[in-house]
Protein backbone atom coordinates (compact mmCIF):
# COMPACT_ATOMS: atom_id res chain seq x y z
CA UNK A 1 0.00 0.00 0.00
CA UNK A 2 1.42 3.39 -1.12
CA UNK A 3 1.50 6.22 1.97
CA UNK A 4 0.78 10.03 2.39
CA UNK A 5 3.34 11.15 5.36
CA UNK A 6 1.87 14.83 5.43
CA UNK A 7 -1.50 15.05 7.88
CA UNK A 8 -4.99 15.10 5.82
CA UNK A 9 -6.16 18.54 6.25
CA UNK A 10 -9.73 18.45 8.03
CA UNK A 11 -12.28 21.28 8.78
CA UNK A 12 -14.99 20.61 11.77
CA UNK A 13 -18.52 22.17 10.74
CA UNK A 14 -20.76 22.87 13.91
CA UNK A 15 -17.69 23.12 15.81
CA UNK A 16 -19.27 24.58 18.98
CA UNK A 17 -22.08 21.84 20.06
CA UNK A 18 -21.64 18.51 21.42
CA UNK A 19 -20.90 16.54 18.70
CA UNK A 20 -18.61 19.16 17.04
CA UNK A 21 -16.70 19.16 20.55
CA UNK A 22 -16.19 15.47 20.18
CA UNK A 23 -14.52 15.89 16.98
CA UNK A 24 -12.35 18.49 18.08
CA UNK A 25 -11.15 16.45 20.74
CA UNK A 26 -10.90 13.25 19.10
CA UNK A 27 -8.59 14.97 15.67
CA UNK A 28 -6.75 16.93 18.49
CA UNK A 29 -3.73 14.56 18.83
CA UNK A 30 -5.11 12.56 15.40
CA UNK A 31 -2.23 10.27 13.53
CA UNK A 32 -3.54 10.83 10.16
CA UNK A 33 -5.79 14.11 10.31
CA UNK A 34 -4.72 17.63 11.12
CA UNK A 35 -7.81 19.81 12.29
CA UNK A 36 -6.65 23.28 10.10
CA UNK A 37 -10.26 25.20 10.56
CA UNK A 38 -13.56 25.83 12.36
CA UNK A 39 -16.82 26.77 11.62
CA UNK A 40 -19.96 27.26 13.76
CA UNK A 41 -23.11 29.65 13.41
CA UNK A 42 -22.41 33.55 12.84
CA UNK A 43 -22.87 34.67 16.09
CA UNK A 44 -19.26 32.61 16.96
CA UNK A 45 -17.75 33.90 13.88
CA UNK A 46 -14.73 35.59 14.70
CA UNK A 47 -14.21 34.46 18.11
CA UNK A 48 -11.46 32.61 19.76
CA UNK A 49 -12.62 28.48 20.18
CA UNK A 50 -12.06 29.01 23.60
CA UNK A 51 -14.87 31.61 23.98
CA UNK A 52 -17.30 30.77 21.60
CA UNK A 53 -17.64 27.17 23.06
CA UNK A 54 -19.74 25.91 26.08
CA UNK A 55 -17.25 22.90 26.70
CA UNK A 56 -18.92 19.94 28.40
CA UNK A 57 -15.80 17.47 27.98
CA UNK A 58 -13.95 16.12 30.42
CA UNK A 59 -10.91 16.40 28.65
CA UNK A 60 -9.45 20.09 28.48
CA UNK A 61 -9.45 21.85 25.07
CA UNK A 62 -5.53 21.51 23.18
CA UNK A 63 -3.99 25.16 23.46
CA UNK A 64 -3.44 25.56 19.89
CA UNK A 65 -7.33 24.48 19.23
CA UNK A 66 -8.84 26.96 21.73
CA UNK A 67 -6.84 29.89 20.05
CA UNK A 68 -8.03 29.18 17.07
CA UNK A 69 -10.55 31.20 15.19
CA UNK A 70 -13.83 30.45 14.70
CA UNK A 71 -15.39 30.97 11.03
CA UNK A 72 -18.81 31.12 9.21
CA UNK A 73 -19.24 28.34 6.60
CA UNK A 74 -19.21 30.55 4.14
CA UNK A 75 -16.07 31.79 4.63
CA UNK A 76 -14.66 28.09 4.60
CA UNK A 77 -16.11 27.33 1.40
CA UNK A 78 -13.20 28.86 -0.35
CA UNK A 79 -10.47 27.11 1.06
CA UNK A 80 -8.84 23.58 0.42
CA UNK A 81 -9.76 20.43 2.75
CA UNK A 82 -8.79 16.94 1.97
CA UNK A 83 -11.94 15.93 4.50
CA UNK A 84 -14.60 18.29 6.07
CA UNK A 85 -16.63 16.45 9.59
CA UNK A 86 -20.11 17.23 9.77
CA UNK A 87 -21.47 17.94 12.89
CA UNK A 88 -24.55 20.37 11.32
CA UNK A 89 -27.74 20.55 12.30
CA UNK A 90 -29.82 18.56 9.86
CA UNK A 91 -32.05 21.61 8.20
CA UNK A 92 -28.41 23.13 7.83
CA UNK A 93 -26.40 20.05 6.73
CA UNK A 94 -28.67 19.24 3.55
CA UNK A 95 -28.07 22.26 1.49
CA UNK A 96 -24.17 23.20 2.71
CA UNK A 97 -22.63 19.70 2.59
CA UNK A 98 -23.16 18.86 -0.70
CA UNK A 99 -21.34 22.32 -1.62
CA UNK A 100 -18.62 20.85 0.15
CA UNK A 101 -18.74 17.17 -1.43
CA UNK A 102 -18.18 18.66 -4.56
CA UNK A 103 -14.59 18.88 -4.30
CA UNK A 104 -13.55 17.06 -1.06
CA UNK A 105 -14.64 14.03 1.14
CA UNK A 106 -17.25 15.19 3.93
CA UNK A 107 -18.08 12.88 6.42
CA UNK A 108 -21.58 13.77 8.73
CA UNK A 109 -23.03 12.73 11.34
CA UNK A 110 -26.08 14.75 10.58
CA UNK A 111 -29.37 13.07 9.08
CA UNK A 112 -29.76 15.05 5.72
CA UNK A 113 -28.11 12.64 3.68
CA UNK A 114 -28.34 9.38 4.89
CA UNK A 115 -31.20 7.86 2.60
CA UNK A 116 -29.76 9.44 -0.55
CA UNK A 117 -28.98 6.98 -3.03
CA UNK A 118 -25.89 7.77 -3.87
CA UNK A 119 -24.94 8.13 0.13
CA UNK A 120 -22.88 5.33 1.77
CA UNK A 121 -24.59 4.91 5.76
CA UNK A 122 -21.45 3.65 6.78
CA UNK A 123 -20.97 1.24 10.01
CA UNK A 124 -17.08 0.62 9.04
CA UNK A 125 -17.30 -2.68 10.77
CA UNK A 126 -21.12 -3.65 8.86
CA UNK A 127 -20.65 -2.77 5.42
CA UNK A 128 -17.82 -1.30 4.49
CA UNK A 129 -17.98 -2.32 1.26
CA UNK A 130 -21.01 0.29 0.75
CA UNK A 131 -18.17 3.11 0.07
CA UNK A 132 -17.94 1.65 -3.45
CA UNK A 133 -20.97 3.69 -3.79
CA UNK A 134 -18.27 6.80 -3.76
CA UNK A 135 -17.29 7.94 -7.15
CA UNK A 136 -13.75 8.18 -8.16
CA UNK A 137 -12.35 11.97 -8.76
CA UNK A 138 -12.62 12.69 -12.13
CA UNK A 139 -9.50 12.22 -14.58
CA UNK A 140 -8.08 9.94 -11.46
CA UNK A 141 -6.61 6.54 -11.44
CA UNK A 142 -9.21 3.98 -10.86
CA UNK A 143 -6.98 1.33 -9.19
CA UNK A 144 -7.07 0.53 -5.46
CA UNK A 145 -3.81 1.31 -4.70
CA UNK A 146 -3.00 4.96 -4.68
CA UNK A 147 -5.40 6.71 -6.10
CA UNK A 148 -6.74 10.28 -4.58
CA UNK A 149 -9.59 10.50 -1.61
CA UNK A 150 -12.86 10.59 -3.96
CA UNK A 151 -15.07 13.55 -3.17
CA UNK A 152 -18.35 13.10 -1.64
CA UNK A 153 -20.81 12.67 1.46
CA UNK A 154 -20.27 9.13 3.67
CA UNK A 155 -22.80 9.78 6.65
CA UNK A 156 -22.78 8.04 9.68
CA UNK A 157 -26.08 6.64 10.89
CA UNK A 158 -28.08 7.01 13.61
CA UNK A 159 -26.39 7.09 17.13
CA UNK A 160 -28.65 4.15 18.22
CA UNK A 161 -28.76 2.52 15.09
CA UNK A 162 -25.09 2.17 15.29
CA UNK A 163 -25.15 0.13 18.56
CA UNK A 164 -28.35 -2.38 16.87
CA UNK A 165 -26.34 -3.31 14.04
CA UNK A 166 -23.18 -4.07 15.38
CA UNK A 167 -24.87 -6.17 17.77
CA UNK A 168 -26.62 -7.57 14.92
CA UNK A 169 -24.02 -7.88 12.39
CA UNK A 170 -22.23 -11.24 13.94
CA UNK A 171 -25.90 -12.71 14.16
CA UNK A 172 -26.59 -11.97 9.83
CA UNK A 173 -23.47 -13.41 9.24
CA UNK A 174 -23.76 -16.85 11.17
CA UNK A 175 -27.14 -17.03 11.11
CA UNK A 176 -29.61 -14.53 9.26
CA UNK A 177 -32.78 -13.41 10.37
CA UNK A 178 -35.92 -11.52 9.25
CA UNK A 179 -37.54 -9.53 12.47
CA UNK A 180 -36.46 -7.47 15.31
CA UNK A 181 -37.87 -5.97 18.14
CA UNK A 182 -35.94 -2.88 20.08
CA UNK A 183 -36.52 -1.12 22.95
CA UNK A 184 -34.14 2.03 23.23
CA UNK A 185 -32.57 3.20 26.90
CA UNK A 186 -30.81 6.90 25.25
CA UNK A 187 -28.95 8.98 26.83
CA UNK A 188 -29.30 13.25 27.42
CA UNK A 189 -26.14 13.97 25.50
CA UNK A 190 -28.00 12.59 22.51
CA UNK A 191 -30.51 15.50 22.26
CA UNK A 192 -27.26 18.11 21.81
CA UNK A 193 -26.93 21.51 23.28
CA UNK A 194 -28.95 22.72 25.28
CA UNK A 195 -30.63 19.80 25.68
CA UNK A 196 -33.23 18.68 27.67
CA UNK A 197 -33.55 20.87 30.65
CA UNK A 198 -33.23 19.30 34.20
CA UNK A 199 -36.86 19.53 35.04
CA UNK A 200 -37.70 17.61 32.37
CA UNK A 201 -35.42 14.85 32.54
CA UNK A 202 -34.73 14.15 36.55
CA UNK A 203 -37.43 11.66 37.74
CA UNK A 204 -38.43 10.93 34.36
CA UNK A 205 -38.33 8.98 31.59
CA UNK A 206 -39.44 10.40 28.39
CA UNK A 207 -40.60 7.51 26.33
CA UNK A 208 -40.56 9.71 23.00
CA UNK A 209 -37.61 10.62 20.81
CA UNK A 210 -38.65 12.62 17.78
CA UNK A 211 -38.07 10.51 14.60
CA UNK A 212 -35.67 8.50 16.31
CA UNK A 213 -38.04 5.15 15.61
CA UNK A 214 -38.66 5.88 11.91
CA UNK A 215 -34.69 6.41 11.60
CA UNK A 216 -33.69 2.80 13.57
CA UNK A 217 -36.36 0.90 11.30
CA UNK A 218 -35.51 2.63 7.57
CA UNK A 219 -31.53 2.92 7.99
CA UNK A 220 -30.93 -0.82 9.57
CA UNK A 221 -32.25 -2.43 6.06
CA UNK A 222 -30.09 0.21 4.00
CA UNK A 223 -26.66 -0.68 6.38
CA UNK A 224 -27.51 -4.53 6.10
CA UNK A 225 -28.52 -4.57 2.23
CA UNK A 226 -26.46 -5.62 -0.75
CA UNK A 227 -23.92 -3.91 -2.64
CA UNK A 228 -25.32 -4.55 -6.09
CA UNK A 229 -24.93 -2.81 -9.72
CA UNK A 230 -23.61 0.63 -8.00
CA UNK A 231 -26.98 0.83 -5.64
CA UNK A 232 -28.03 -0.34 -1.96
CA UNK A 233 -30.61 -3.30 -1.99
CA UNK A 234 -32.30 -2.92 1.51
CA UNK A 235 -32.10 -5.78 3.77
CA UNK A 236 -35.42 -7.59 4.03
CA UNK A 237 -36.27 -7.28 7.54
CA UNK A 238 -38.43 -5.58 9.52
CA UNK A 239 -37.41 -3.66 12.64
CA UNK A 240 -40.53 -2.64 15.72
CA UNK A 241 -38.34 0.20 17.62
CA UNK A 242 -39.60 1.79 20.79
CA UNK A 243 -37.30 5.03 21.44
CA UNK A 244 -37.01 6.38 25.51
CA UNK A 245 -34.62 9.36 26.72
CA UNK A 246 -33.40 8.64 30.33
CA UNK A 247 -31.63 10.51 33.14
CA UNK A 248 -28.23 9.33 31.38
CA UNK A 249 -25.43 11.44 30.43
CA UNK A 250 -23.45 9.20 27.89
CA UNK A 251 -24.52 5.31 26.70
CA UNK A 252 -27.42 4.18 24.68
CA UNK A 253 -28.70 0.84 25.90
CA UNK A 254 -30.61 -1.38 23.71
CA UNK A 255 -32.71 -4.70 24.71
CA UNK A 256 -33.13 -6.48 21.50
CA UNK A 257 -35.32 -9.49 20.37
CA UNK A 258 -34.46 -11.11 17.65
CA UNK A 259 -35.51 -14.96 15.06
CA UNK A 260 -32.38 -16.17 14.10
CA UNK A 261 -32.45 -18.79 11.34
CA UNK A 262 -31.82 -22.37 11.96
CA UNK A 263 -32.48 -22.29 15.85
CA UNK A 264 -28.55 -22.34 16.91
CA UNK A 265 -27.42 -23.06 20.28
CA UNK A 266 -26.73 -20.11 23.05
CA UNK A 267 -22.95 -21.08 22.69
CA UNK A 268 -23.12 -20.44 19.22
CA UNK A 269 -24.72 -17.07 19.64
CA UNK A 270 -22.25 -16.08 21.99
CA UNK A 271 -18.94 -17.09 19.95
CA UNK A 272 -20.38 -15.10 17.10
CA UNK A 273 -19.71 -11.94 19.18
CA UNK A 274 -16.86 -12.89 20.99
CA UNK A 275 -14.85 -13.90 17.25
CA UNK A 276 -16.28 -11.12 15.32
CA UNK A 277 -13.74 -9.25 13.79
CA UNK A 278 -14.14 -6.75 10.65
CA UNK A 279 -11.73 -4.42 7.90
CA UNK A 280 -11.20 -1.73 10.62
CA UNK A 281 -9.66 -4.22 12.95
CA UNK A 282 -7.60 -5.94 9.66
CA UNK A 283 -6.47 -3.16 9.03
CA UNK A 284 -5.51 -1.33 12.11
CA UNK A 285 -7.17 1.66 11.81
CA UNK A 286 -6.38 4.07 14.54
CA UNK A 287 -9.80 4.81 15.77
CA UNK A 288 -10.49 1.06 15.49
CA UNK A 289 -11.58 -1.09 18.62
CA UNK A 290 -9.34 -4.25 19.15
CA UNK A 291 -13.29 -5.90 19.82
CA UNK A 292 -16.11 -4.23 17.85
CA UNK A 293 -18.12 -6.61 19.96
CA UNK A 294 -18.18 -7.40 23.32
CA UNK A 295 -19.93 -10.38 25.54
CA UNK A 296 -19.76 -9.83 29.04
CA UNK A 297 -21.88 -12.50 29.87
CA UNK A 298 -25.22 -13.94 30.32
CA UNK A 299 -25.64 -12.64 33.96
CA UNK A 300 -23.85 -9.28 33.58
CA UNK A 301 -25.37 -6.97 31.38
CA UNK A 302 -24.04 -4.20 29.99
CA UNK A 303 -24.34 -0.77 32.29
CA UNK A 304 -23.98 2.71 31.13
CA UNK A 305 -21.27 3.85 33.88
CA UNK A 306 -19.39 0.99 33.95
CA UNK A 307 -19.26 -0.03 30.17
CA UNK A 308 -19.60 2.43 27.88
CA UNK A 309 -15.88 3.44 27.51
CA UNK A 310 -14.70 0.09 26.54
CA UNK A 311 -12.69 0.21 23.61
CA UNK A 312 -12.21 3.89 23.67
CA UNK A 313 -15.60 3.86 23.92
CA UNK A 314 -16.15 2.31 19.97
CA UNK A 315 -16.65 -1.25 21.69
CA UNK A 316 -20.24 -2.19 21.41
CA UNK A 317 -21.05 -4.21 24.76
CA UNK A 318 -23.64 -7.09 24.86
CA UNK A 319 -25.26 -9.23 28.14
CA UNK A 320 -28.06 -11.17 29.14
CA UNK A 321 -28.46 -14.13 26.52
CA UNK A 322 -31.74 -15.44 27.08
CA UNK A 323 -34.69 -17.06 25.24
CA UNK A 324 -37.60 -15.05 23.74
CA UNK A 325 -40.82 -16.43 23.83
CA UNK A 326 -42.00 -14.59 20.81
CA UNK A 327 -38.77 -13.72 18.72
CA UNK A 328 -36.54 -16.77 19.72
CA UNK A 329 -33.63 -14.58 21.51
CA UNK A 330 -33.06 -11.59 23.49
CA UNK A 331 -30.26 -9.91 24.57
CA UNK A 332 -29.40 -6.13 25.99
CA UNK A 333 -26.73 -4.25 24.22
CA UNK A 334 -24.93 -0.64 24.85
CA UNK A 335 -23.18 1.46 22.84
CA UNK A 336 -21.55 5.19 23.70
CA UNK A 337 -23.61 7.44 21.58
CA UNK A 338 -21.51 10.57 21.72
CA UNK A 339 -18.45 8.35 20.24
CA UNK A 340 -19.19 4.96 18.34
CA UNK A 341 -22.45 6.65 17.81
CA UNK A 342 -21.74 9.98 16.24
CA UNK A 343 -17.98 11.38 16.10
CA UNK A 344 -15.24 8.83 16.84
CA UNK A 345 -17.80 6.40 14.29
CA UNK A 346 -17.49 9.16 11.96
CA UNK A 347 -14.01 9.27 11.96
CA UNK A 348 -13.62 5.55 12.23
CA UNK A 349 -15.22 6.07 8.70
CA UNK A 350 -12.92 8.71 7.36
CA UNK A 351 -10.16 6.35 8.32
CA UNK A 352 -11.08 3.34 6.35
CA UNK A 353 -11.80 5.75 3.67
CA UNK A 354 -8.55 6.76 3.43
CA UNK A 355 -6.88 3.67 3.70
CA UNK A 356 -8.67 1.88 1.25
CA UNK A 357 -7.79 5.13 -1.54
CA UNK A 358 -4.05 3.73 -0.81
CA UNK A 359 -3.17 7.28 1.19
CA UNK A 360 -2.17 5.63 4.72
CA UNK A 361 -0.45 2.34 5.20
CA UNK A 362 -2.02 0.42 8.53
CA UNK A 363 -0.57 1.26 11.80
Amino acid sequence: MTTRNEPLRAAVLGATGTVGQRFVTLLAEHPWFELTALAASERSAGKAYRDAVTWIQTRPIDDAVAAMPVQTIDELMDRDFDIVFSALDARVARDVEPRFARRCLVVTNASAHRMDADVPLLVPEVNPDHLSLLAPPEGGPTLPEGRALPAGIVANPNCSTIGLVLALKPLADAFGFERISVVTLQAVSGAGLPGISSYQILDNVIPWISSEEEKLEIETGKILGRLSGGTIEPAEVAVSAQCNRVPVVDGHTLCISVDLKGEPAMEDVREAWRSFRAEPQERGLPSAPAQPTVYLGDDEPPQTRVHRDLGQGMTTSIGRLRECPILGYRFVALSHNTLRGAAGGALLAAELAVARCGQRAAR
